[in-house]
């Protein structure tokens, strides 16, 4: 078992055991333990073979007893009998957005509340306004909560599907029977909540194949199995289902299991008007449904499908019929941008705000990776909840940037670390005034706090995105996918301010973001304003967030030339340079 997963289940046990009133020192050991274990830049590995976790600040030999365990064996047993002795209802509870562990208590021990469906009935009955600490409020933002969970609740965010999928897929691209094989559906449109993972495999033995996935370590539960389908349920609950065809239907049913809906049907309609029939077993030859092989047009890619009808090949992020066809028939489809084009990050966190790692840590990681730069974007003073920076500190953060950036010019490294913040959007200003901000190389403001007036919050943005020394703003809406609804702003405003400044928008890669929405970034590419795709790291591992913020660039139809983060480092401080001098 991973860190990262380990560090979890310590969360979770801190939680649970708040939830029995258990001392505060002791839930509280968990919850630092799991920061401790996130933040190690030694491999846990290594300390636990020479026996020296339990040394670490932070851990102890309780909790290095704990983790061993979990890294070793890949359970515990203390955590699976905590667990057990809470009930199944309480955690349920706790998965509803504004409900944290110490009114779920409250609930649970005065009011004998143990289920979500008895959460509902006390708050439609006003029986919670009289708890302590409660109120209508309360009980108005549980019942939000409630059917925002119930609306959400087969659906998953696009990293866990794709964490689960890919392993997956590596064992079937392996297997010695397959022919071909990918993943299908919303997840290769890329979309950024799933409801299932589709998995599609050509082979001349479907029932073997079938065994074979059905049979695999990830799988919990078997929900249906035939000769060539099979349904199956993986951790986190998501559903998978396989399809096996022959080689020959392989790219059809590609094409048509990848979808979307939308897209489908007006590829049908154009074979139609072609005299053909489109479905999933094949092009057709005739005027009404078949799966005759012997009317089936050879196409042996989808490419040479869309070719067929008379279309330039369109990605699958962009079929959602959303224009694809216009600019098919055009052959105007964009080359859309690789997330290998990205050059570096300019929003990022170190340990001096909420972030894991040192400056020098954060330095040597992204260099080797092959990064050109990389920005250290703290948060601001007003974020006291981040450690946010003061104006004392952001100036020896500048000092310490500097320092490193020297010795990696003095050991021949072309790589730059970049200085910045994230400041806060205040209701009438900026966290800083404008002298400091000018002492910075890159400048990210964002709205921590937004109030329920739309107008208001607009204007506040507007105003951001016109102060010269603000590059862009960050994760726009604030939503958090299947967590919280966005603020409400008019978009539309803040694209049009954004497009008169200069100002560019964040492309906020961390998959519960994924913000600026998708569907919105033609408009803004149309409107000539740029998008920066960044991690917002707070450790080293986020970096991989570029690829899934590079897949929804892809989506909104963005190429390398609309992002600002392609540009190697020297045409980037020209264009951070050219902000400042615009107005």
């Amino acid at each position: 078992m991973q860190k990262d997963e380990i560090a979890d289940i310590l969360k979770e046990i801190g939680v649970f055991l708040e939830l029995k009133g258990e001392n505060p020192f002791k839930t509280r050991a968990y919850q630092n333990g799991a920061r401790t274990l996130e933040s190690l830049s030694e491999p846990l590995e290594t300390l636990i073979a020479e026996e020296r976790l339990a040394k670490v600040k932070g851990i102890g030999s309780a909790l290095s007893e704990k983790i061993t365990e979990l890294a070793t064996t890949g359970k515990l047993a203390y955590f699976e009998e905590l667990k057990a002795s809470i009930p199944k209802g309480l955690i349920d509870i706790l998965n509803i957005p504004g409900l944290g562990p110490k009114k779920v208590k409250a609930v649970y021990s005065k009011l004998g509340i143990d289920t979500v469906e008895a959460l509902e009935q006390a708050c439609n009955q006003n029986q919670l306004a009289e708890l302590p600490g409660f109120g209508n409020k309360t009980e108005a933002k549980i019942l939000q909560g409630i059917e925002f969970r119930r609306n959400y609740a087969s659906h998953h965010h696009i990293s866990t599907a794709l964490n689960l999928a890919e392993p997956i897929l590596e064992q079937l691209r392996a297997h010695p029977d397959i022919i071909r094989c990918s993943i299908a559906g919303s997840l290769r449109r890329h979309k950024e909540i799933v409801r299932d993972i589709d998995f599609l495999v050509s082979s001349k033995k479907p029932e073997l194949i079938i065994e074979f996935f059905t049979g695999l370590s990830g799988v919990l539960n078997i929900s249906a199995k035939g000769e060539t389908k099979a349904s199956v349920i993986l951790e986190g609950g998501i559903q998978a289902d396989l399809r096996v065809i022959s080689d020959a239907e392989y790219p059809f049913a590609q094409a048509y299991f990848t979808g979307s809906k939308e897209h489908n049907i007006v590829m049908r309609q154009r074979a139609i008007a072609r005299d053909l029939r489109l479905n999933e077993y094949g092009l057709f030859k005739s005027t009404e449904e078949t799966r005759d092989p012997k009317l089936r047009l050879e196409c042996k890619t989808e490419e040479e499908i869309f070719a067929a009808l008379d279309l330039a090949y369109i990605p699958p992020e962009l079929r959602e019929d959303k224009g694809e066809f216009e600019a098919g028939e055009a052959d105007k489809i964009p080359r859309l941008i690789e997330w290998t084009n990205l050059k570096g990050s300019l929003h990022n966190h170190s340990n001096w705000s909420d972030g894991n790692e040192s400056i020098e840590e954060i330095a040597n990681y992204m260099s080797e990776l092959g990064c050109d730069y990389w920005a250290i974007t703290d948060h601001s003073r007003s974020s006291f909840q981040a450690n946010g920076l003061d104006q004392a500190r952001l100036r020896k953060q500048i000092a310490e940037i500097a320092r490193v950036n020297g010795e990696l010019e003095a050991e021949g490294n072309s790589f730059r670390l970049l200085s910045g913040i994230e400041v806060d959007i205040l209701k009438n200003s900026l966290d800083f005034d404008d002298e400091l901000l000018a002492e910075l190389d890159v400048v990210v403001a964002s709205l921590h706090v937004a109030g329920s007036n739309e107008a208001d919050n607009t204007a506040r943005l507007i105003s951001a995105a016109e102060n010269p020394h603000v590059h862009m703003l960050a994760h726009l809406t604030g939503r958090l996918l299947l967590r919280r609804e966005p603020y409400p702003i008019d978009q539309q405003s803040v694209i049009d301010a954004c497009a008169k400044t200069g100002t560019w928008l964040e492309l906020n890669a961390q998959p519960y973001r994924f913000d600026l929405d998708w569907r919105l970034w033609q408009q803004a590419k149309d409107k000539g304003v740029k998008c920066v795709i960044n991690p917002d790291t707070h450790r080293n591992e986020d970096v991989g967030y570029l690829r899934l913020g590079a897949g929804i660039a892809r989506k909104g139809w963005l190429t390398s030339d609309d992002v600002i983060n392609t540009l190697p480092l020297a045409k980037l401080r020209k264009e951070l340079k050219r902000k400042r001098t615009r107005q």
